[in-house]
């Protein structure tokens, strides 16, 4: 995944001194020019893979002659999945872009010669269902096309510049995914580890492109008909104080999301090793394993395979409305298919791990609300929270996924989620490895 930011500080140049430049000024007149194309350009990906989701799961078998969608359908899919993204992976430059099961990393704006093999292995991956999110391919696309951009308007422009350039792109390129353009500001500022007086300098045009990004989005979804692909929930229920069960239910929660995504982290990093020695083949196989979870779910429980695929982001809403009408055992099994599907395509498919951390988390949080002390609201909220830390290591972001997306509600439940959050957060970081131990770097 690429947050550029992390690239600005290569220079000495003192910070403040630079914003008060009349290259500054430009920097951020190119910000706001280069997040209208950029923008443009991440709305159509996410049209494209939407409509590749309905073309492949509900179009195509009606075609064939079915009369819906069979359960064990996802199978052959995931499998043609795989081998499409294990090519593009194998043989095209970049690698398809950044691994998700090594987590959200800065490793700067890929060159324009990998853009086209990020956003192949990314379309095969989550237009066909692997469970994975799109902020990760959005932020490097982003940013790779911003530094193209840059590199035309200015051919000799700086590397400094080039960062700052890139930064903008990948804010713009995520401006209304998550919700509010400020949390993927929140997102990429986490990751990139950037601080002080050099925050600000590459986080106001990150900003300024995120802003104009969230205009073109709600204009081109306005336009289209297509809505803005934006993460947002419609049904929240309305949430009770936090009171001192809640409270501990936090803990509970904060601890069961630590172990289950350090559980979830370490498979996927096991069979990564294993799909990178035969990247085709092992590729294939684990959509295989996406499709057999997804199948298990629907035999179990009688509902559609499309609950254990994808990134979640839509299943969100109704999983929320429609809560009433799943049984505890529906969710447990919704629960250990989906976290299953998300080792798979963690491990071997091309994506971004955000959207299903969520999905998990929430259910999850929803199974243990049938339970005494724990309200729906405050269990959705707090899995999401304690999950997304937990696999993202990032726990200002996770506050916000968690809280923002609710509302006015987010307000009532945010203390709970700060505890559930923290909990996981510490608790994660004692189960990760000691550095001496940590797997090296492949380069």
């Amino acid at each position: 995944m690429s947050t550029e930011p992390a690239a600005a500080p290569a220079t000495a140049t003192d910070p403040s001194a630079l914003i008060r430049t009349r290259g500054y000024a430009v920097l951020l007149v190119m910000a706001a020019g280069i997040g209208v194309p950029v923008s443009a350009v991440a709305f159509g990906f996410l049209a494209l893979v939407h409509e590749l989701q309905s073309l492949t799961y509900h179009e195509l078998p009606r075609a064939l002659g079915f009369t819906g969608t069979p359960s064990w359908w996802p199978m052959p899919l995931l499998a043609v999945a795989g081998l499409l993204v294990g090519l593009t992976v194998r043989h095209l430059p970049g690698q398809g872009g950044h691994p998700p099961a090594d987590g959200m990393e800065s490793t700067g704006a890929p060159p324009a010669p990998q853009l086209p093999g990020i956003a192949l292995a990314a379309l095969a991956s989550l237009g066909l269902g692997a469970v994975l999110g799109p902020e990760a391919p959005l932020i490097a696309l982003g940013g790779g096309l911003a530094v193209c951009a840059a590199r035309l308007v200015r051919p000799g422009i700086e590397p400094g510049a080039r960062a700052v350039m890139g930064a903008a792109g990948s804010f713009a390129a995520i401006s209304a995914l998550l919700g509010s353009p400020l949390l993927g500001a929140f997102l990429l500022m986490e990751t990139s580890g950037l601080a002080g007086m050099m925050l600000g300098m590459v986080l106001v045009p990150g900003l300024l492109a995120s802003g104009v990004g969230a205009l073109i989005f709600t204009g081109l979804g306005s336009w289209t008909g297509l809505g803005t692909y934006s993460l947002a929930l419609r049904h929240v229920p309305r949430a009770e104080g936090p009171d001192l069960a809640q409270f501990g239910w936090a803990l509970v929660l904060g601890l069961v999301a630590a172990l289950a995504g350090t559980g979830i982290q370490r498979l996927a990093v096991f069979l990564q090793e294993r799909v990178e020695r035969r990247t085709v083949v092992a590729t294939a196989v684990m959509g295989l394993v996406v499709g057999a979870a997804a199948l298990v779910y629907a035999e179990g429980t009688g509902r559609e395979a499309s609950g254990v695929l994808y990134s979640g982001q839509d299943a969100l809403d109704p999983l929320l409305a429609r809560s009433a009408g799943y049984s505890v055992g529906a969710l447990a099994l919704l629960v250990v298919c989906k976290a299953l599907a998300y080792c798979a395509s963690l491990s071997s498919f091309r994506g971004g791990p955000v959207f299903p951390a969520m999905f998990v988390g929430a259910a999850g949080g929803v199974a243990l609300s049938h339970l005494p002390g724990l309200s729906l609201t405050s269990g959705f909220a707090m899995g999401i929270g304690a999950m997304c830390v937990a696999m993202l290591r990032l726990p200002m972001t996770s506050v916000l996924l968690a809280t923002l997306l609710l509302g006015s509600e987010g307000l009532t439940v945010m203390p709970l989620v700060i505890v559930s959050v923290v909990v996981s957060y510490v608790v994660t970081l004692r189960l990760a490895p000691c550095p001496a131990a940590a797997r090296p770097d492949r380069g």
